[in-house]
């Protein structure tokens, strides 16, 4: 049971990152940066990191069971 609610803990906060990963790569800031260098800013690039790893963990939370003895 507590497996379940972390893992939609972890699946929640990796979506919110996600989002928000976006969000900061859609600013004008971050846009002038691509402009002049062609990549994202490493801000945006961790939380779409922190984003995938959560989701990741989340799913697994409930894909893979506890091996009980």
């Amino acid at each position: 049971m507590i497996r379940k609610v972390i893992g939609i803990i972890c699946v929640a906060i990796g979506v919110f990152l996600w989002i928000r990963a976006r969000d900061i790569a859609d600013s004008i800031g971050s846009q002038v940066q691509q402009i002049f260098t062609g990549a994202p800013t490493d801000r945006a690039t961790y939380f779409y990191i922190g984003g995938i790893v959560l989701v990741i963990l989340g799913v697994a939370q409930f894909l893979w069971p506890v091996k009980r003895r």
